[in-house]
C-alpha cells in the first residue's frame, strides 16, 4: 500500500489534507480561546467613587467594566416614582428593596436611573422620598432581567429592571441602577437610616472565568474535521491500491489464459482435455485467437 501511497496524486492530495487540517486545528484552538471568559477583578478601582455621568452614559448596554463601580450623583428624586422590589434578603430575612427614581444633574437627555435607598420587612408603604437637592454613593449595578410579572396589582416589583421602570416612569432610564450606601440633602442625612429603612450593603462581584459550552463543541467539531481531512485520504489511497491489487489478479489470470492457448495451439488441437478446460469453453472455439489484456486500474 505504502507503494500505492507514493503516487505523486496521492502525495499531492495529502499536502492539501494537511493544509485542510492545520486549519482545522487553527480554527479548533481559536473556540477554545473563546470558550473562555476572565472576569478582570477590578476590586482595586471599583471602591473608588467616580461620578456617575462620568462613568456611565445612559441609551447603552452596560458592560463588565461598567458594572460593580461605586458612584456618585447629585440630582433630585422624582416625585411619586418610589416602588417595592421583593425577595430581597437582608441579614438571612426576606423582605424588600425600597426604590425610587432619580434625575441626575448633568444626565443627557433628562435620563432617570432607579435607586435603591435601603430595606425593609414589609410589603409597607416607602417611606418619603426627600425633596430637594440630594447628593448619594452607591454602587452601581446591571439591571435585572425583567419576567413581566407583578405580585399584585400596582404591588411590589420581582425585579429592578430599566425596561420596565422607563414604562412605569414614561421616562427614559439608565440601563441600570445604583444601591445608595449614603445620601445627604441639606447637610442632613437622607439615607436609609432617615427613612426607618435598614442599610444595604452590595459588595463587589467576585472575579472568575466562565466557560461557553457551545465554544467548546465546536473546538472538538474541528478536531473532528481535521482527523477526518486525512481518513478521507487514506480511504481514497486505499481504493486505489484495492483497484491495483485486482488489476494485478486480472492479468496474472489473462497470462495464465494466455499460456494456455499457445499451449493448446503448439499440440494442434489434440492437448489434453484439461489445457481446453483452462482455455474456457468459449476461448476453445479459436485456441490461436488471443483474448484481450485486462485494462489497467482507473479505465
Amino acid at each position: 500500500m505504502l507503494k500505492t501511497a507514493l503516487k505523486p496524486k496521492w502525495i499531492a492530495t495529502l499536502v492539501g489534507a494537511l493544509l485542510a487540517a492545520t486549519a482545522f486545528v487553527w480554527l479548533s484552538q481559536w473556540q477554545f480561546g473563546e470558550s473562555k471568559t476572565v472576569t478582570a477583578d477590578t476590586s482595586g478601582t471599583t471602591e473608588h467613587a467616580v461620578p456617575l455621568t462620568e462613568h456611565f452614559q445612559p441609551g447603552r448596554d452596560m458592560y463588565v467594566a461598567d458594572a460593580d463601580q461605586i458612584v456618585t450623583a447629585t440630582g433630585h428624586f422624582v416625585e411619586g416614582s418610589a416602588f417595592l422590589v421583593s425577595g430581597r434578603l437582608q441579614d438571612g430575612k426576606e423582605g424588600y428593596w425600597v426604590a425610587a427614581a432619580f434625575e441626575p444633574d448633568g444626565a443627557p437627555g433628562k435620563n432617570v436611573i432607579p435607586v435603591v435607598r435601603g430595606w425593609q420587612a414589609e410589603a409597607d408603604a416607602p417611606a418619603a422620598l426627600p425633596t430637594g437637592e440630594v447628593s448619594l454613593e452607591g454602587r452601581l449595578l446591571p439591571s435585572e432581567s425583567p419576567t413581566g410579572t407583578r405580585e399584585v396589582a400596582n404591588g411590589p416589583y420581582a425585579e429592578i429592571s430599566a425596561a420596565w421602570m422607563a414604562n412605569a416612569w414614561d421616562r427614559d432610564s439608565y440601563d441600570g441602577f445604583i444601591v445608595a450606601f449614603k445620601a445627604t440633602s441639606g447637610g442632613n442625612d437622607a439615607g436609609a437610616a432617615s427613612a426607618g429603612l435598614e442599610q444595604i450593603w452590595v459588595g463587589p462581584q467576585p472575579s472568575g472565568t466562565t466557560v461557553n459550552w457551545l465554544n467548546i463543541f465546536y473546538g472538538v467539531e474541528w478536531v473532528v474535521f481535521a482527523g477526518f481531512a486525512f481518513f478521507i485520504w487514506w480511504r481514497l489511497v486505499k481504493d486505489d491500491y484495492q483497484r491495483d491489487e485486482e488489476y494485478e489478479l486480472e492479468l496474472a489470470a489473462w497470462r495464465q489464459r494466455q499460456a494456455a492457448r499457445e499451449a493448446l495451439a503448439a499440440s494442434g488441437g489434440d492437448g489434453a482435455p484439461g489445457a481446453e478446460g483452462q482455455a474456457g469453453d468459449a476461448e476453445a472455439a479459436s485456441p490461436t485467437q488471443p483474448g484481450p489484456a485486462p485494462s489497467g486500474p482507473g479505465h
